[in-house]
């Protein structure tokens, strides 16, 4: 790696690959040099508006060319860009704007009426509204609203609100100022959730965003030399799965990009076939919604060489059923955002992952397993929570003392981040997820691990979902239920089949007590289970 910041590492990668294709968008391909030049006037028009080194602006939009494009004008500019989830609502947006104190946001002319609901009550002075077209050729734009393809807003009148398509045409480049940033400055904030109910920011480095994409880059190497693939972008860029995965071929690699608007399956399929995809990377759940998709066969999908997977546990049952379909396996990672996502990942080079490993622990990464009580390190084999550090390391939460304290301490000179998960590490560095330690349930003396319950669940044929939680119990400490989602054309399954289906799989005290069907269960807003809400749920039920 030769560049110490991330925009440097773009302009490396411009200076390679002028007219490659950079970005292909709604059959739309923009080369690398084009992608270069409307960075670089975006960058100009919003110098102009006065947007300063370390400044915090919001990018509210869905994975398009132009959240890209501001990505890398920030950058350009040494700014930070904050990355919230389009479909967050004004709430959220109210609370994430005070927190960074941003003056200027991006969103969609979709959810641009939020923005305005909360005007008066956060420092955002300038709205930069764009849409899902806004970069297409005319003839197309004018196609898709003609039949009603395009989700469209209205732009509201008024000097605080201003067109990307203008920022992108007035901007003068000439007029920037030189490029100083150094790998300690902050590339991107992204949020992820707090204890207190309250989402955490947490600033990425640009020398950590760095080393992470690396590796990312290195996990796929032998199936797919670097430079030689393209990625199709299956996870949003507000989450760190998407901001690895999108960055990866802007600023290491050099490799096109399929970018989506929103993840339709039969568009997924069509542009992998159509492009020659050769590697994706998403949360389980995509890839067992891909093998039971009714139309998956009608596809070729042979292109594809990696399909990395992470934000959750794989299913041993999807793992098997997508190798015996596909004959390629899902490499899994593990990590966090305060970690800048994986600090462990499934390495091509080292041929089919053990069943149940997410990972190896990456190159220059430090770890330790330790007792989450007293912090006493585990004997070797055993599991224990995670502690992790890296060069660049995440030392802080943005704003949030109580709860940085909470989750960062230091040992040894060094600035540790406490995961709160339960792993087990071989002697070969092969990482195995065992649970939250928040979410270990402690039944006749017994610590019980919520996912593994979970998992064993998943795996029956007609499961889709499930989420296991601890009710309290004052003769057994608690007792286990699980809530369960079945397929939709599965008749007949009772909670003694599953039951039974348990005690086959796991020892007595792990069996569920109680199993309860649901239609769906709470997610949060990118996607994972909420075991909280249903523990909270049962106790108010125990104090009623």
């Amino acid at each position: 790696m030769l560049a110490d910041t991330t925009y440097q590492a773009f302009e490396e990668v411009v200076e390679r690959s002028p007219d490659k294709a950079a970005l292909i968008y709604l059959g739309e391909e923009y080369t690398f040099s084009e992608v270069h030049q409307m960075v670089l006037k975006l960058a100009a028009s919003l110098f102009e508006m006065g947007v300063e080194k370390e400044e915090k602006v919001i990018i509210y939009l869905y994975n398009l060319p132009q959240t890209i494009i501001a990505w890398l004008a920030l950058q350009r500019l040494e700014a930070v860009p904050v990355m919230v989830a389009p479909v967050y609502t004004a709430y959220d947006i109210r609370y994430m704007a005070n927190d960074v104190g941003a003056r200027i946001i991006f969103c969609m002319d979709t959810n641009v009426s939020y923005v305005m609901d909360i005007f008066n009550e956060a420092p955002i002075r300038k709205v930069i509204v764009t849409n899902i077209v806004d970069l297409l050729p005319w003839w197309k734009n004018l196609i898709g609203r003609g039949f009603g393809r395009v989700p469209s807003g209205k732009i509201p009148t008024g000097k605080e609100f201003i067109s990307f398509r203008e920022l992108l045409k007035n901007g003068n480049p000439s007029a920037l100022p030189p490029f100083k940033g150094k790998a300690e400055d902050a590339a991107v904030m992204l949020y992820t959730g707090g204890t207190t109910g309250f989402p955490k920011g947490v600033p990425l480095s640009a020398g950590l965003f760095l080393y992470r994409l690396e590796e990312w880059a290195k996990a796929a190497e032998t199936l797919v030399p670097l430079g030689k693939g393209i990625s199709l972008l299956s996870a949003p860029l507000y989450h760190v799965i998407g901001e690895m995965d999108g960055m990866t071929p802007m600023l290491i690699t050099g490799e096109t990009l399929i970018v989506m608007p929103r993840v339709v399956l039969d568009a997924m399929f069509d542009h992998i076939q159509r492009y020659q995809v050769t590697r994706m990377f998403a949360v389980p759940a995509m890839y067992r919604m891909i093998l039971e998709h009714d139309r998956v066969d009608y596809y070729d999908l042979s292109s594809l060489k990696y399909c990395g997977t992470g934000g959750d546990v794989l299913p041993t049952e999807v793992a098997n059923r997508w190798y015996k379909k596909f004959g390629i396996p899902l490499f899994q990672g593990y990590g966090a955002t305060e970690l800048c996502a994986a600090i462990s990942l499934s390495y091509a080079r080292d041929g089919i992952p053990p069943e149940g490993a997410a990972g190896k622990i990456s190159p220059g990464s430090k770890f330790r397993l330790v007792d989450p009580d007293t912090l006493e390190p585990v004997l070797p084999g055993e599991p224990g929570e995670l502690l992790a550090t890296s060069p660049y390391a995440v030392k802080s939460y943005w704003n949030k003392p109580e709860e940085t304290e909470k989750c960062f301490i230091e040992m040894d000179g060094e600035v540790w981040y406490r995961t709160k998960d339960i792993v087990e590490i071989d002697q070969n560095n092969w990482l195995y997820f065992r649970d939250r330690s928040v979410d270990l349930i402690k039944h006749k003396g017994y610590r019980v691990a919520a996912a593994e319950v979970e998992r064993v669940l998943q795996e029956h044929p007609a499961v889709i979902a499930a989420s296991v939680v601890g009710i309290p119990d004052e003769k057994v400490g608690e007792r286990i239920k699980a809530f369960v989602v079945l397929k939709e054309d599965i008749k007949g399954i009772s909670g003694f089949e599953l039951t039974k289906w348990c005690k086959e799989r796991l020892a007595p005290y792990k069996v569920p007590q109680y199993i309860e069907f649901r239609d769906m269960l709470p997610k949060s807003k990118v996607g994972k289970f909420l075991r909280r809400e249903l523990r909270e749920e049962e106790r108010r039920k125990i104090s009623e």
